[in-house]
């Protein structure tokens, strides 16, 4: 009889715990896919391919080749296409020690820990204490007459507690995989800035060789007024020509000596900017001067729809609509039965000195107020809100997706378009050029031989110097469209095996050490 007992006891509890188990298989979590969004085949201001050329080869036609798209795959040193040893330096420095990388990275960390505290629920919390208890019984509690009156004395507990919720109708697993999509939201989102740094690096570096460009046309053209100008003072004390021709020519060398300080100005405030993308304050960067070279890079576009696996900015926006889909589920989950199982084991007596005998000891198996067992029955509408609140803030993350994806598209297409109409566009530029500067030297030798007046002169030089200044303008605008291009299309396609490392599915991929918080790399979990 004794062992039918012990059976059919163990057989109550393993039943328990396998409807425990089932209850805890059933999340009430919606299953969560993404958004179908309206992709086009191809960009529409792609270089078309030339006939008897296989769509793959033109798509990799140019300097490097597609690799597989991922958000989360090593994007490779994709600045080194330039071929330019001061902007690899430059992108290495930034990525050592620029500060909103830094905080950033920090960022994930803070994700990262709040997936772990999720994760915490899905085991028991034990906890241990100490002390004594000074309670007073009344005559009733101890089964005696009022006229006995109640007792008073002093209990010492040593005991561990244990408290554990079961993970109904996937409660926890719901919270940990909202963690889980926000830490890798935080992640994507550190892939963005580490992006955008990158970009703004080569960015204000080619700004600069651009306006080292404008200074060295600025420097010849002020030697070529300063010799003006004593050919004018030359003729004028010769008595061939007035006054108003030295006025005129004074005028000119000392605009053009101007307009020089104006672009030393700007060369300035762009230096200094990008001592802060470096991480280094002003005063302690410096940067030689050296004319913007032309930049003949071509970026294959790819297809778009390798465009939303690529781009980080778009991945986050995705992973935040994964981790609202999991809030929904946790707001459901309210609505049914929750289970706390508590208890505790130790040793408690009247007195120290008996507090670990062997009969002292004592359990507790169950909550010390309330019940195990929590179903909702009112609460005047707080569930329902939250859950409403909940699909709301999921239909606004997949209207922001895809948002996302149309500013993504929309960007690749600005930028193609760019690069397609700027050859164009310096081409035409180059003719201007060339066209006035030989309109400058008949008005300069016609004027020395006294066939034109000095205002044609003047005409002459300020056409060649804007339109000198237009063709680098133009040039410094390719470079950066180049760059921007690349940021469009999420990043580079270099060699996998460069340095940096991606560690797991949701890791910032490429993450250098020196870009690590508080002496811990970002990159190991």
């Amino acid at each position: 009889m004794k062992r039918f007992e012990i059976l059919s006891g163990w057989g109550r509890a393993a039943a328990s715990g396998l409807l425990l188990a089932l209850l805890a298989a059933c999340s009430v979590e919606p299953t969560y896919k993404r958004p179908e969004v309206d992709t086009p085949a191809a960009f529409k201001e792609a270089p078309v391919a030339a006939s008897g050329t296989s769509a793959a080869s033109a798509q990799d036609t140019g300097t490097w080749k597609t690799a597989q798209p991922a958000d989360d795959a090593h994007r490779g040193e994709w600045w080194k296409i330039f071929g330019d040893p001061q902007l690899d330096a430059l992108e290495e420095q930034a990525a050592a020690a620029n500060q909103d990388l830094k905080a950033a990275a920090a960022r994930v960390q803070q994700a990262r820990a709040v997936t772990r505290a999720a994760k915490s629920d899905w085991f028991p919390k034990f906890d241990a204490g100490f002390g004594p208890t000074r309670e007073r019984a009344s005559a009733a509690s101890q089964l005696q007459p009022d006229s006995v009156g109640g007792t008073t004395g002093t209990i010492w507990r040593a005991q561990v507690g244990a408290s554990y919720e079961a993970d109904l109708f996937g409660r926890v697993g719901s919270n940990v995989n909202a963690s889980r999509a926000d830490e890798q939201q935080s992640e994507a989102l550190f892939r963005s800035v580490q992006l955008s740094l990158q970009a703004d690096v080569a960015q204000n570096y080619f700004q600069l060789r651009e306006l080292d460009a404008d200074q060295d046309l600025y420097r010849r053209t002020v030697a070529l007024r300063e010799d003006t100008l004593k050919l004018v003072e030359r003729r004028f004390k010769e008595g061939d020509i007035s006054e108003l021709d030295v006025s005129r020519a004074r005028n000119e060398l000392a605009s053009a000596r101007a307009d020089a300080v104006g672009v030393a100005r700007q060369r300035a405030a762009s230096e200094h900017s990008l001592a802060i993308l470096l991480g280094k304050p002003p005063a302690e960067f410096s940067f030689a001067e050296a004319p913007l070279a032309p930049v003949t890079v071509r970026v294959p576009p790819g297809l778009p729809s390798a465009l939303l696996e690529r781009r980080p900015d778009v991945s986050a926006a995705e992973r935040a609509m994964a981790a609202a889909n999991a809030r929904v589920g946790l707001a459901k989950s309210a609505f049914f039965p929750k289970l706390d199982i508590t208890g505790a084991f130790g040793y408690e007596s009247a007195t120290l000195g008996d507090l670990f005998m062997w009969s002292s000891r004592a359990f507790i198996l169950g909550p010390l107020a309330g019940t195990a067992l929590t179903v909702p029955i009112f609460d005047g509408g707080r569930r329902k809100a939250n859950l409403a609140q909940a699909r709301a803030r999921y239909d606004e993350d997949v209207a922001q997706y895809r948002q996302q994806v149309l500013v993504a598209f929309r960007e690749v297409e600005d930028n193609l378009a760019d690069l397609r109409l700027l050859d164009d566009q310096m081409r035409e530029q180059n003719n201007a050029v060339q066209a006035s500067q030989r309109a400058a030297r008949l008005s300069r030798t016609q004027y020395t031989e006294g066939a034109v007046s000095y205002l044609d002169v003047i005409d002459g030089e300020r056409q060649v110097l804007s339109t000198q200044l237009q063709a680098s303008h133009l040039q410094g605008t390719q470079a950066v469209a180049t760059v921007n291009l690349i940021r469009a299309l999420g990043g580079g396609w270099g060699d996998a095996t460069a340095s940096g490392t991606a560690v797991g599915s949701a890791a910032p991929a490429a993450m250098p050490a020196s870009a690590a918080v508080a002496g811990e790399q970002v990159a190991k979990r």
